[in-house]
Order: structure tokens, then C-alpha cells, then sequence
């Protein structure tokens, strides 16, 4: 049986829609897609749906290949994020990513509220290129990266409200390890993500990161924004035993290979302006056989 007809998604329409954020995922978010399939085959799909509709907002803000400009940009989030949360409070969507949303939404009950402070963040990024304090980092990573793990645990079942709590850090944790291998790329949209004072206290300035040369200074900066993502990821590590048994393999290895981002970073001795660091094959493969081999166990 296949993954929509498994969850019960029938209509041609609808299953068209499931289909576009499927691919969304599978293009965009391999690690992600990865950690997906070790789902059951009806929570798939929804799953999809959530990445869809964060991708697709995603790439209004950060398409470099678009030749919108930044206020073009900005008209054309506000116009599409105003359309698809009143579909969503509305419970009907004529979206191509939308319809899938919706369907979701609606079927776990997961509050508007999430998607309402994660559109926030992506506007954010319209007009918003640095942070001067981690406190404000923290108003934008809550909406673009926490959020996403609150919208996810309708899906993959909880047994304890603490998990939400786990939930938040999690996804901070996800996000902080992408700003960290990122400062190259984040650079090249003007933007810088680590908090302005925590790296002065380093002895790290602008210019200095736009020199893109790795200095001792830079790397001891790193290398305390990485003992961060590692602190989040232990903090939420018993989150994830109050997850529904066959969700549980999944969000082990998401969490392994997300965070193990910086362990690339120290692969490759903190270049990140010359290489970026990527999780091996092998390193997938380690991470995703035993959890295949858990979340067999655990359907059964």
C-alpha cells in the first residue's frame, strides 16, 4: 500500500498536493526525507506537508536565482502567508502546497499559531540581517526552527506534554547547527545569524567574517556556538522517549544527523568558507540502518 492510501488520503486533488510536498522533501531536505521514511507509512505524508509548506516560503525569501527584489519579495510573502492562514482558519485551500496543509492541520488539530509565528520569522529575513544578542536570536529561531518540531508532535504522537518543551530545543539545536556551517552562505545574502555581541566577545566582527579567512579568533567562536547545539541536543535527548514508540527511530536519527553538522564542521578543522560540511554516506547509512532495524521493531 502506498503512503497516501495508507493515511487515508483518497481525493485526486489532495493527493496531487501530498505528492508536490513529497517531492519538496525528497529535493530540498534529504536528510530530512531520509529521517522521514523511517515513519510509519501514514504519518509520511503529513510530515511531507509541513516541509512543503516550510520550503515553499522558504524559497520566496532565499531563491538567489530570483530577480524579485527584497520588497518585491516581501509583497509576495505577505500576500501568500495572508491567503494561506486564512485557508487554514478557514479549513479549505486552493493552494498547490496548501490543500495538502490544510488537510493536515486539520486532522491533528495542530494550532494555527505556529505557522502564523514561523511566516513571521521568513518576513524577518526580508528585512532583518543581524542579531545582536542570542535573546534575539531566539525570537526568530522559535518561529523559523522551533516551531517546526511543535507542528510535528500531533504526527508523531506524544505521551507527556514535556515533550513540547524538547520539541523547542530540538529544533533550536537544528537551526543553530545550520547557521554554524552556513556563515559562508548566510554572507552571501547579507546576513549574519550568530548573536553580533557573542562573537565580539571573541574578538569577531564583521569584517572580519566577510575577509573569509579562518582566524583563531573565529574558530574559538565556533567552537562555543557548537558546545551550544551539543547542550540543546543532550537537554532534549528524553524527549524523544515520550514520543510514540514507532516515531521514536525517526527523531533519533534526524537528531544525529542534524547536530552531527558540527561534527562535519570539525572534520573539515572549522574551514567553513572554503568547504561545506556535509554528512557522509557512510555516516547516513550508520545512522539509518540500526534506526530502520528500531522502527521495524517498533511497528510491530
Amino acid at each position: 500500500m502506498d503512503e497516501l492510501t495508507a493515511a487515508g488520503i483518497l481525493n485526486p486533488e489532495l493527493r496531487a498536493s501530498y505528492t508536490e510536498c513529497k517531492r519538496l522533501n525528497s529535493l530540498h531536505g534529504k536528510t530530512y526525507y531520509l529521517a522521514t521514511l523511517l515513519l510509519p507509512k501514514n504519518k509520511r505524508p503529513h510530515v511531507h506537508a509541513l516541509y512543503g509548506f516550510a520550503r515553499f516560503a522558504d524559497e520566496i525569501v532565499d531563491d538567489l536565482t530570483s530577480t524579485l527584489s527584497s520588497s518585491e519579495k516581501e509583497i509576495a510573502l505577505a500576500k501568500w502567508s495572508t491567503q494561506l492562514i486564512k485557508d487554514l482558519k478557514n479549513g479549505v485551500s486552493h493552494d498547490h502546497i496548501g490543500k495538502a496543509l490544510v488537510s493536515t492541520v486539520t486532522k491533528f488539530e495542530i494550532p494555527i499559531a505556529y505557522f502564523e509565528a514561523f511566516l513571521k520569522s521568513m518576513a524577518m529575513d526580508l528585512s532583518k540581517t543581524t542579531y545582536e544578542t542570542y535573546e534575539e536570536l531566539e525570537e526568530y529561531v522559535y518561529g523559523s526552527a522551533a516551531v517546526i518540531g511543535l507542528q510535528m508532535l500531533p504526527i508523531l504522537g506524544v505521551k507527556d506534554k514535556s515533550a513540547y518543551i524538547a520539541a523547542e530545543k530540538l529544533g533550536t539545536a537544528f537551526q543553530l547547527a545550520n547557521f554554524i556551517r552556513d556563515v559562508g552562505e548566510d554572507l552571501d545574502r547579507g546576513r549574519i545569524y550568530l548573536p553580533l555581541a557573542e562573537l565580539s566577545e571573541f574578538g569577531v566582527d564583521r569584517q572580519m567574517l566577510e575577509r573569509r579567512i579562518l582566524t583563531p579568533e573565529i574558530r574559538n567562536a565556533l567552537q562555543f556556538q557548537i558546545a551550544r547545539v551539543r547542550k540543546l541536543q543532550r537537554e532534549a535527548a528524553p524527549g524523544i522517549q515520550l514520543l510514540d514508540r514507532t516515531s521514536q527511530p525517526c527523531i533519533k536519527a534526524a537528531s544525529e544527523l542534524y547536530c552531527g553538522i558540527v561534527d562535519e564542521v570539525e572534520k573539515i578543522d572549522y574551514q567553513i568558507f572554503q568547504k561545506r560540511a556535509k554528512t557522509s554516506t557512510l555516516r547516513r547509512i550508520k545512522v539509518a540502518l540500526p534506526a530502520w532495524l528500531q522502527a521495524v521493531s517498533a511497528r510491530r
